[in-house]
């Protein structure tokens, strides 16, 4: 009986094989196959067609020793710690606010959906968007502040922000961290309702400020997805492309000062007359090893309260 129980059984488990195939084969196809392809090409010679030739680690000595690299990578870190900075920051200012229970902010669904928008434009549109709001010719931003300007009897000379390398970095960084902050304030946000309000009203009766609350209370409390919001941010910030690539032009004044690795690396995938694959598959697996690396760090940071709470524990337990 317990044979015919376990075969039946058997059978019937088989068909969970059936059902997970499909995706099974579609990810190692689409998923696996290019990164395993992507390293072996990282070791050859591969310009565009061909036959590879294996030539050991000579591509990532040549990535470490590219000067253009490394400005595309320093490039890259300003532009996404600029952006950081405003979004998380902003998106904390916001929780602040909406968290504080002597403000008692209504409208929360309504100021999530107004805060995640710009999060759901295409990036090509707010590149279009911005690109025409700030030309300096004729683009709406120069002409408010020009006539600022002449408000108050002052000359105004309009500014280039796309075209010269003191702005274009920056206003994209700003650009990038309004399309973004909304989304780091839903995490947070949704943080800070996961917290029960039990603490909150305990600490309000024993007289705590909303700072002493938001940093003795609500930030410990919020740190995993704190944790989650900064990983994510900045594997996406480090791997920045749409933006810096649609808002410049490889014959502008500025172009040197915003492209990125991953633009560096399109230019020598995809760009014709540029393209060298085995180069552009070192370039890629240098900057997933940078990004590992740095992940890493944070995790190390963030969790170095939670080591020395846990050697707190066992020292008193001893």
């Amino acid at each position: 009986m317990k044979t015919q129980k376990s075969s039946r059984l058997s059978r019937y488990n088989r068909w969970g094989y059936a059902f997970v195939a499909p995706f099974s084969i579609v990810f190692l196809i689409f998923s696996v196959y290019p990164v395993l392809r992507t390293l072996y090409l990282s070791f050859t010679d591969l310009k565009v067609m061909g036959t590879p030739h294996f030539i050991g680690f000579a591509n990532y000595a040549r990535v470490f020793t590219d000067k253009f690299f490394w400005r595309a990578l320093g490039n890259t870190v300003r532009i996404w710690g600029v952006n950081i900075v405003l979004q998380l920051g902003l998106a904390f200012l916001l929780t602040i606010v909406f968290s504080d229970m002597k403000y008692k902010m209504k409208g929360l669904p309504f100021f999530r959906i107004v805060y995640f928008l710009p999060n759901l434009i295409a990036a090509t549109s707010v590149a279009f968007l911005f690109k025409t709001l700030l030309d300096w010719r004729y683009g709406t931003f120069n002409i408010i502040l020009h006539n600022i300007a002449q408000a108050f009897h002052k000359n105004y000379i309009p500014i280039d922000w796309l075209g010269t390398s003191n702005h274009a970095g920056y206003v994209i960084a700003v650009i990038s961290s309004w399309m973004w902050f909304g989304n780091s304030f839903i995490m947070l946000m949704a943080g800070v309702q996961g917290i029960s309000t039990d603490y909150f009203e305990a600490a309000r009766i024993d007289g705590a400020g909303r700072w002493t609350i938001f940093g003795k209370i609500t930030l410990p409390l919020i740190r995993p997805i704190l944790e989650y919001v900064a990983i994510t941010s900045l594997i996406g910030g480090l791997q920045m492309f749409d933006l810096p690539f649609l808002m410049s032009s490889p014959s502008s004044a500025a172009y040197g000062s915003v492209q990125t690795v991953m633009m560096y690396l399109y230019k020598f995938a995809f760009t014709s007359g540029t393209v060298q694959t085995g180069f552009a598959s070192a370039i890629a697996y240098t900057l997933f090893m940078i990004i590992l690396l740095v992940s890493i760090f944070e995790l190390y940071l963030f969790r170095k309260d939670d080591r020395k709470e846990a050697k707190e524990e066992r020292r008193k337990k001893k």
